[in-house]
């Protein structure tokens, strides 16, 4: 039988009515989940489905969990079970009070399969797109280890590292996607706009143009007559990108031109060795197998030119080799990765190892999302003052000759 959906007025802990919905299979079942949360129940009635009610969905906006959300969860979740909270209790409270109602439901499922008596891991691994396989892995282990506790105060603090990691990349990109918007945005305008009454000006006064005048009124015919086309195009040509790199081959070579871009290259290169160092650190001292660890690493390292990389790794390691030594033959790991994981090998403090490198490359991105700010600015600065004083100087070079052209 199909869950139905409960509105509920109830009188929590603090004597305070509060209201909501809960799906339950019978008014009984909903009336005895809202009793294991410590409410008292003052009105439970089954919700009437009509044929009116409509449920819109934006794709790619609705239900989605953003992984700041998920971190928060994580922290809430540690925090709540350290204070001897049982996990049905905790479960319950932060399906109530997290605001995403996709992750709600989420929660709420996740709690209902442990009620029936599923472990956490195995009730979180139905949701891959909101707890992925490191997340479901740790939780596995702390399970396995008796020590749930720690392993969520760890979870939760490598989610909100790299939650930070992320947003001082985006940080950095943000600025230059934004001027270069803004420039195409004014080179458009002039194009369409400013450029047509230059040229009536200049067809009534005759004459012969400068090239670069030429080039200019003919991009701007170009673009104001074939719009469409053009349009066409920049939406074909992301359609088409966005294709390509959904492929094996398209994403191998995109991938590994990421990590070649100019300046920006070296940035997702030292995020993508603090994701690695610190994903891995923390599963090998949350008890996770070696090869299980590797795999994992892998599959949520984000650039295929890693996770080919971690795969040859964990062949090697499968057939009793070490792990620094193969990462030696990888170029996307610096020597520095590969000597500190052989003295983690050696001296039986692999984990430990695996976090300095992390606190390391977090510096790294530090100093150069700092650099960057500093030196794009200027830059972009540049890049805007050259593109339009490039279109206003070929635009009045024409001036320069009005006196020979009103003669002529």
């Amino acid at each position: 039988m199909a869950d139905a959906t409960f509105a509920y007025k109830v009188r929590d802990g603090g004597g305070k009515v509060r209201e909501g919905v809960l799906e339950g299979s019978s008014r009984g079942a909903v009336v005895a989940a809202l009793r294991e949360r410590g409410m008292t129940p003052l009105k439970v009635e089954q919700k009437k489905s009509s044929a009116l009610q409509m449920d819109i969905k934006i794709p790619g906006l609705s239900g989605r969990v953003k992984g700041k959300e998920v971190a928060i969860f994580a922290r809430q979740f540690a925090t709540m079970v350290n204070s001897g909270l049982s996990l049905i209790r905790t479960l319950a409270i932060l399906e109530d009070q997290t605001e995403n109602p996709a992750l709600s439901k989420v929660i709420s499922e996740v709690r209902a399969d442990v009620e029936k008596g599923s472990s956490l891991s195995v009730a979180m691994v139905k949701h891959p797109k909101v707890f992925n396989e490191l997340f479901v892995a740790m939780i596995r282990a702390g399970e396995v280890g008796g020590v749930l506790d720690e392993t969520l105060d760890r979870l939760a603090d490598m989610m909100e590292a790299a939650h930070a990691l992320r947003s001082k990349v985006k940080s950095a990109m943000a600025y230059p996607v934004v001027v270069l918007f803004l420039v195409v945005g004014i080179v458009f305008a002039m194009l369409m706009f400013v450029v047509p009454m230059f040229e009536n000006m200049y067809a009534e006064l005759g004459g012969d143009l400068p090239v670069p005048t030429k080039i200019l009124i003919a991009a701007g015919n170009a673009l104001t007559t074939y719009w469409f086309m053009f349009f066409a195009l920049v939406i074909g040509g992301i359609w088409g990108f966005r294709r390509y790199i959904k492929t094996d081959e398209g994403r191998n070579q995109w991938d590994a031109f990421k990590l070649k871009v100019p300046i920006f290259g070296n940035l997702l290169h030292k995020t993508a060795l603090s994701r690695f160092s610190r994903s891995f650190s923390v599963l090998s001292r949350s008890g996770v197998p070696i090869l299980s660890a590797l795999e994992i690493v892998s599959q949520t390292s984000g650039n295929r030119v890693m996770m080919k990389a971690l795969d040859d790794v964990q062949a090697s390691v499968k057939k009793g080799e070490s792990l620094s030594g193969p990462l030696e033959h990888h170029k996307v790991f610096p020597p520095m990765v590969s000597q500190m994981m052989t003295v983690g090998e050696e001296t039986g403090a692999l984990d430990e190892m695996l976090s300095k490198v992390a606190d390391f490359y977090d510096r790294e991105v530090d100093d150069t999302v700092a650099a960057l700010t500093s030196l794009i600015e200027p830059l972009l600065i540049v890049v805007l003052g050259v593109t339009v004083g490039g279109i206003l100087i070929a635009l009045y070079l024409p001036m320069f000759n009005v006196a020979s052209l009103l003669e002529g």
